[in-house]
Parts: structure tokens; sequence; C-alpha cells
């Protein structure tokens, strides 16, 4: 392993942190997950809440809705019947309720009464979806019932009843289940679903409490309604948080997506930088005595014998690998610099293959080009010349023993990016191999120092364009780049699958 891979190894993780004194390790807040929990508690409780609040507000205005109108058409009923049997205008119906008090009535007789008190109570009796109806007198005894059981027993201990005799007003309440404790909910037909109880007063002349209806009502129609009211209610708040939340989520995991991508770029950066630091400090400081050396090396070969030969030539050819090495490093942890210019890509591999073609023929490579097109594309013609010096360089020596190199040129569907594939029919590399072509200081090459890739990489993302590698054993390797078209001044970014 060389020195660079010790050195990026040794860096830590996002989220890590090495201690000397041991393996502690702190791991990364993640952000996403719990985001996703505590807004999914959260907005299913409001949701929740909204729903329990709409729906107990549809149910309380419902009911008092339903006790308005009852209240309104028994007072209704009441004063029509004063008019229909000519009872005395300025005596209400509620004096006539009470049989106890008929002989406080002398200027009525006692059939026009009792004609007139069973006509309003058959009117009573007969309103749609009653359960059960009870008139109280003022001392809270029942006086009449459509449950005859009832008549004449006692309440007083109602709070509905005392606090609509209180008020004068009526007071409704819904229930879900009859209660064995009050004893004038005995109904002849048991509920099957909700049922409402109304205490509607009527007053006398004065204002008093003369008597108080009391209903209980299982309207059926209501009841849908509110059901379809429950299922509306519920559906929306379930919709709406939904929406929310995964609205919510789809901002924050893109966010996380691209904070976790900053800083992964940064890290890279950061170690980059470091590694290019080193790499020029330990350059410099290689380039004068490998001048050095080579020049004391030629001048050892015009003066040494041929049996000393050959070990200065192999001086000279490993002084000359290790200056390659060091224009290399120099090169790579040099900033890139320069404005982008339009580049006619077909031109540029044209001539990177004549500058190859000696080292072509000797290496026994075919090469097949293909252009279907070539528009002028945004570079630097000298980066850009050392990213195919690079990427030939690699392919010929991917094949020793001979093969094909492959150059494809192509536009995609959108006319805003060009391809150019790079294809060997070399040994190829393996899955792991391939996951880390792009890292710095890695290389499968004896003798390689493993920056080849990593300037590519740079120049063509300096420029906007990518780089992408595929690669499998034994059946080469195919390198794409993918370059911004110069022409119409709108470049897309959309995803580029350069493998085919």
């Amino acid at each position: 392993m060389s020195r660079g891979q010790e050195v990026l190894m040794a860096v830590p993780s996002v989220g890590e942190t090495r201690m000397l004194e041991g393996e502690t390790t702190t791991k990364q807040f993640n952000l996403l997950r719990w985001f996703s929990l505590a807004s999914l508690l959260i907005i299913a409780s409001v949701a929740i809440s909204l729903g329990v609040i709409s729906t107990r507000f549809v149910v309380d205005e419902s009911i008092e809705r339903d006790a308005m109108l009852s209240a309104q058409f028994i007072q209704a009923i009441a004063d029509v019947q004063v008019r229909y049997a000519e009872l005395p205008p300025d005596m209400p119906m509620s004096e006539y309720l009470d049989p106890r008090r008929d002989i406080l009535q002398p200027a009525v007789t006692q059939q026009v009464l009792k004609v007139s008190r069973k006509e309003f109570l058959d009117h009573i009796s007969n309103l749609p979806d009653v359960l059960l109806a009870n008139i109280y007198a003022q001392d809270r005894v029942i006086i009449w019932s459509t449950n005859p059981e009832l008549i004449g027993k006692s309440d007083s201990d109602n709070f509905f009843l005392e606090e609509a005799f209180r008020l004068k007003r009526r007071v409704a309440s819904s229930h879900y289940k009859v209660s064995d404790r009050k004893i004038e909910q005995k109904f002849l037909r048991m509920p099957e679903d909700l049922f409402i109880e109304n205490y509607i007063p009527l007053l006398d002349g004065a204002g008093n409490v003369m008597s108080m209806i009391e209903i209980y009502k299982e309207p059926m129609d209501l009841i849908a309604r509110i059901q379809r009211g429950y299922v509306v209610i519920w559906l929306t708040a379930g919709i709406g948080g939904g929406l929310i939340y995964f609205s919510l989520y789809w901002i924050v995991r893109r966010a996380s997506v691209l904070l976790a991508s900053q800083q992964k770029q940064l890290i890279a950066n950061e170690t980059f930088v470091t590694l290019g630091e080193m790499s020029s400090s330990v350059a410099h400081s290689l380039r004068n005595p490998l001048a050095v050396i080579r020049s004391s090396a030629e001048l050892a070969l015009e003066l040494a014998g041929k049996p000393a030969t050959k070990n200065i030539n192999d001086i000279i050819d490993q002084v000359d690998r290790m200056s390659k090495w060091v224009r290399d490093l120099l090169i790579t942890s040099r900033p890139l610099s320069g404005e982008s210019e339009t580049v006619d890509p077909a031109a540029a591999i044209r001539d990177t293959l004549y500058a190859f073609e000696h080292q072509l023929k000797r290496s026994k490579v075919e090469v097949e080009l293909t252009a279907e097109s070539a528009p002028a594309v945004i570079s630097q013609r000298v980066l850009l010349s050392q990213v195919l010096n690079s990427l030939l360089a690699n392919a010929i020596e991917a094949m020793p023993e001979g093969g094909r190199l492959g150059v494809k040129i192509e536009q995609d569907g959108t006319k805003k990016w060009l391809h150019m594939t790079i294809h060997d029919s070399g040994k190829g590399m393996s899955r792991q191999q391939e996951m880390m072509a792009f890292k710095p200081f890695y290389t499968t090459k004896q003798g390689g120092l493993g920056v080849g890739l990593v300037m590519v990489k740079r120049i063509m993302e300096r420029f906007g364009g990518k780089v992408s590698l595929v690669s499998r054993e034994q059946k080469g390797t195919s390198v794409c780049l993918s370059f911004r078209i110069a022409e119409g001044g709108s470049y897309g970014t959309q995803h580029i699958d350069c493998r085919g």
C-alpha cells in the first residue's frame, strides 16, 4: 500500500472522531431520521386534535340546530292550538297543560281544556324520530308522557332539567348509551346509536316557566349527516397531514442529501489539499536531486566501460520514471486555472491518437473511431489534451499483448450534452477496483502513482462536465466523458448514463 493510500485511510469519515487513546467513536446525528419521527408525531398529533375538535364542533352545532328547530316547532304548535281552540289570547298553552290547574281556569270549560290539551299532546307524541316525550310541571312532576308508566313520577335530581328551569331557555345534550340512573329514560324503543335529549320550556305571560317539555329523539337523517361529516373531517385531516408530512420530509431529505454531499465534498477537498501540499513539497524536494543524479549518470555513461553501462542505464531509466512521478504530482497538486473555451472534441481526439500513433503500433492496438457528430464543447484545449493523454496511456497499458481501442462520440437526445466513450479490450478491473478508481493515489499498476484518473475527474468537473467508468474483469474498461455543448448558451443537467 502506498503512502498516499495510508494517508487517505487515516482520514476519519464524516461524523466519526478518532481518539488516540482508543477507538472512541461519535456517531453522526441523523437529521432525516429524527425529523421524520418528530414531524410524524407532531403532525399526527395536530391532525388528530383538529379531527377531534372538528367532529365535536359538528356534533354540538348539529344538536344545537336540531334543538332550536324543535323548540320553534313546538312553540308554533302551542300558539296555533290557542288560536284554533279559541282560548283566551292572553293565556298561552303552557297554562293548560297541567290537569291539576284546571280548576284555576273558570273562563274555559273543562271540555274545551281537555280537547285542546289532547290535540296539543297528540302533536307532541307524533313528532318525527321521537323515542320518548315527557312534560314536567313546575314541581318537577311528570304530568304527561308517551310512556304512561312515568306519569306522576318526580325527577328532582336532573341537572339538565334544573338548568332549563333556571335559564328559562332550551337545553340540549347528546348520548350514546342509555343511563339506568335516569328514571325518565324508559324508552319504548331502544336507540341504536346517538340520541338527543331536548328540554324546551313553555312560559306564561309573565315569563315564568309553567311547564317543561322533554323530548328524546333519534334523528336518523341528522345522524347520517354527522357520520358523513366524520368521514369528510377525518379524511381531510389524514390527507392534509400526510401531504404536509411528505412535503416537509421531501424538503428535509433533499437538504440532508445536499448537506451530506457538501460534507463529503468538503472532506474530499480538504484531503486533496493536504495531499497536494504534501505531494508538491515532496516533488519539489526530489526534482533537483533527480536532475543531479541523471546528469551524473549520463556523465558516467560516457566514461564507463561496457560492464557498467547496463547498470548506469538502469539508473537513468529509474530516474526518468521518478521524474515522471514528480511531474504528475506537480500537475495534480496545481490548482486549475484559465477560462473555459470552445473545443472541437473530434479534433482533440484525432490529435491525441496521432501523438500515440507509434506507441499504438508498437503495442499492436487497433483503433476504431466513431463520431456521429462533434459540435464544439465547453472545455480548455490544453487540459482536454491532458485528459485524453492520460486515458489513452491507461488504455494502452491495460493491453500489453495488443487489443482493440474504441472511441465513440455522440450527442444525447437533448442536444445539450456530448459523450465521448473510450473503450479498451484489456484485462479490466474488479468491482472493488472500479469503485476505487477515482480515489487519489489508488492504483493497480506496477509502479503507478494513482493520480491520472483523479486529474481527469477534476478537469472534467472544472468545466461542468462529468466522467464515469465501467469495467469488467477480462472484458475491458469503458470511460465516458460527458461535455456540455457550447451551442445555444443553455445547458441541461439531466442524468446521463454512459454505459451503453
